[in-house]
């Protein structure tokens, strides 16, 4: 098995990448990144984007895409993706009724088989990455995201738990990745912690998430990589909570 890698969100730092992609991947790769996952292209074309993270030695890991622009054009974007690099597809959010128990599910899971059939074509996973809504129960009592990916086969769809969704959701990050044990090659180490009743987002080991029980549980249970996320910065600056939560992931490794 390949040896686990960490890559890091473009998301985190999406305003620096807008004015400097190629500066941006420079900071990332010296904060000690391996690759990254991207949420859109910047301004540039896919080849502009593979070039760029090429000569800074970033590999292409994975990309969030809604699915808006699948239906657009499935095998075009599909095929821009793949021209980067990325060996993953993420879908990044879902309305509650195109999920599971939702009255557009049947309609989302038949289009996610056609477009996870497209990446696979292309030497892609097709992945989804949940937040915490998910984590609701059905008027039947089934959880979600559990009915969701109980109702879409694993060679379809495979999983992006975000870790820190899944605790702010009242479920168990490490008791998550155990159940989809095989079925979570990519994984979002993410880090939060409470205040007034809102999960406020902090640079990993600056919250509540036992940050090494989750990144070892993730690697045993098969995770290639782990994909660190901060959706917003209200503490410090974004590079400069990049750069801690890679160390303080490195350093929860090691233990």
């Amino acid at each position: 098995m390949k040896k686990t890698g960490i890559a890091a969100q473009v998301y985190s730092v999406r305003e620096q990448a807008e004015k400097d992609f190629a500066g941006t991947m420079a900071a990332l790769k010296g904060c000690g990144y391996e690759g990254v996952e991207l949420a859109g292209l910047y301004g540039h074309s896919p080849e502009e984007i593979r070039d760029c993270l090429k000569e800074q030695g970033l590999e292409a890991v994975s990309a969030h895409v809604g699915l808006d622009l699948f239906r657009q054009d499935m095998e075009g974007t599909v095929k821009a993706y793949r021209t980067i690099g990325c060996s993953y597809v993420g879908i990044p959010y879902l309305p509650k009724e195109c999920l599971y128990g939702g009255e557009k599910f049947e309609e989302t899971r038949s289009f996610i088989k056609k477009l996870a059939a497209c990446c696979a074509e292309q030497g892609m996973v097709l992945l989804y990455h949940n937040h915490t809504f998910e984590f609701e129960k059905t008027a039947s009592g089934t959880v979600i995201l559990d009915g969701f990916y109980g109702a879409i086969e694993a060679d379809v769809l495979q999983t992006e738990l975000d870790t820190c969704w899944v605790k702010a959701g009242g479920a168990d990050p490490v008791e998550y990745l155990e159940k989809y044990r095989g079925r979570c090659p990519v994984v979002h180490m993410k880090d939060f912690r409470w205040e007034d009743g809102n999960a406020e987002l902090v640079a990993l080991g600056d919250g509540v998430q036992n940050v090494a029980a989750v990144a070892k549980t993730a690697l045993e249970c098969g995770a290639q990589w782990l994909v660190v996320e901060q959706d917003d910065h209200k503490y410090g600056e974004p590079m400069d909570n990049m750069r801690k939560s890679i160390g303080n992931l490195r350093e929860a490794l090691a233990e």
